[in-house]
């Protein structure tokens, strides 16, 4: 398999994936630099014996102090345009930094960074600034600082596997008025040669010392310490493909939200075991696995197959908990000692599966696979890969919702595994749907499509309240429950009942795409 030279002949989807390539633009001059990096997280616990180990072991490491503090106004306008803005210190040089983050600024800019050096600790936004392009003149009067980062950076430059990769760790904290959190993380920025050698490191290092992949960037820390966002499940934020978006471009903006996802749950998760956070975990690979299977036409080269086996390995790891999780709700108070010793074997068993190395060299398989896979690199149809996203959109929608059309008649008389495969295709309907709803922004676009959704919904939540009812005796027999906690034939024809009408309305519901 032949890979591209240099860091310039990929294009990636750096707003989403957990690896980025952007274009730095210096305001001084026009030079241009590519970049692309892969960030970890790390333990702070191993930091200090990374300089020990292969590669590094014997590679004398740079260490710098930085203070980086990031500007907003009071009404975090820049953030809101889709911009940082921070000002570095370090060693007595202060560095000015604009970042576009947002879709709104990627999609004006083209995805650049703007640095320059700058006197102190006061931002210049001169009219060449691109922040005065977008945010108002009377906004940015108001600018101020809004969170620090404090970092201890220990730099290396390791030249192996056809690739000269920087490896930096950075340890400190984000505080945001009276409120800080901790930051322990690798960066990974290729320098030269194949990008497949930031990979390859990676997976040397996670042999040794349990890493795993970054999603938040230091500014998302400091905003989200600002916000003082609670430590509850979150759910799977909307994406906007933008209208000239490839059916390549979308699958790697659609796994890497998906990554996200999982990750900021994962991390929940493992630190205090949570139904809701279980249930988004599990939510955030089922998305991933649609993923797989809807564009499986465009991406299924000679890794395609373990990595959905192995997709397929984890998601199912994180069942049994769900199921315990889901019959007690349903029992309340009804649980027994039994059932709640069986909950915490199972979560042992998610947890377990979460921190194996296993898991955390698939997500970074993942990524590479989906930056750098054959399908992409060398696809059999170049044609499929470059298509517009949005033609692929709409027939991947149509096909899925012709299947639960043709499977769902005579709904009423079908057997309990013949809704369930209606409810599992339903799913990823759902999925696509929201996959690639920015697509259809038409005002009769968006009215059609917010009915079908809530209809499909709808048809989606019934199918799965039939479906934990058909589960159910089983395992309330395994558990020795009481039998009457067994579900009536009366509540599974209630539910069948609105089930029924819940695929009529779908099946009446007007195209959006």
């Amino acid at each position: 398999m032949a890979f591209p030279t240099s860091a310039g002949s990929i294009r990636l989807a750096n707003d989403y994936l957990p690896m980025t390539h952007e274009t730095t633009h210096s305001l001084a001059s026009s030079d241009e630099a590519n970049e692309i990096e892969l960030k970890l997280e790390i333990d702070p616990v191993w930091i200090d014996r990374l300089a020990a180990m292969p590669p590094l072991s014997g590679v004398t490491p740079k260490i710098v102090d930085q203070l980086s503090t990031y500007f907003d106004t009071p009404k975090q306008d820049l953030r809101a345009a889709g911009f940082t803005l921070r000002i570095r210190t370090a060693g007595g040089r202060h560095v000015q930094t604009i970042k576009a983050v947002g879709s709104a600024a990627a999609g004006l800019f083209a995805r650049p960074e703007w640095e320059h050096d700058v006197a102190g600790l006061e931002p210049e936004l001169d009219p060449g600034s691109p922040i005065c392009a977008i945010v108002a003149h009377d906004r940015l009067g108001t600018v101020r600082p809004a969170f620090t980062v404090a970092i201890k950076r220990r730099q290396w430059i390791c030249t192996r596997d056809g690739g000269t990769v920087e490896i930096v760790a950075d340890t400190g904290c984000v505080t945001a008025s009276d409120r800080t959190t901790p930051v322990s993380e690798l960066e990974f920025e290729l320098k030269g040669g194949t990008p497949t050698a930031i990979f390859a490191l990676a997976r040397t290092l996670g042999e040794q010392i349990p890493v795993r992949l970054g999603v938040l960037t230091k500014g998302e820390r400091g905003y989200r310490l600002i916000a003082a966002a609670t430590l509850g499940a979150i759910k799977a934020e909307r994406l906007e493909l933008a209208a000239d978006t490839t059916t390549a471009e979308a699958f790697t903006q659609i796994v890497g939200t998906c990554l996200r996802h999982f990750r900021l749950n994962e991390n929940l998760l493992r630190r205090a075991p949570d139904a809701e956070a279980l249930h988004q975990t599990r939510v955030a690979l089922r998305r991933l696995r649609s993923a797989l299977s809807l564009f499986k036409p465009v991406v299924a080269d000679a890794r395609f197959p373990h990595i959905a086996s192995e997709l397929k390995w984890l998601a199912a790891s994180l069942g049994p908990a769900r199921d315990i999780d889901v019959l007690r709700d349903r029992l309340g108070e009804g649980s027994n000692a039994a059932l709640t010793a069986a909950r915490d074997d199972a979560y042992a068993a998610a947890l377990a599966a979460l921190d194996s190395q296993r898991t955390r060299d698939l997500m970074i398989n993942l990524v590479e696979w989906t930056a750098l896979g054959a399908w992409r690199l060398q696809p059999l149809d170049p044609a499929m890969v470059q298509a517009p996203a949005a033609l692929f959109a709409s027939a991947a929608i149509g096909g899925l919702n012709r299947r639960i059309k043709r499977r769902g008649q005579d709904f009423d008389q079908l057997d309990d595994e013949s809704r369930h495969q209606i409810r599992i295709t339903a799913k990823k309907l759902r999925y696509a749907t929201g996959f690639f709803q920015s697509l259809y922004p038409l005002k009769r676009s968006r009215r059609r499509l917010k009915a079908f959704k809530k209809r499909l919904e709808a048809l989606q939540d019934h199918l799965g309240q039939l479906n934990d009812l058909a589960a159910a005796p089983a395992l309330i027999e395994r558990f020795g429950l009481e039998p009457e906690t067994s579900p009536s034939s009366i509540e599974r024809e209630t539910l069948l009942s609105h089930a029924a009408e819940a695929y009529e309305d779908l099946t009446r519901a007007k195209r959006f795409w």
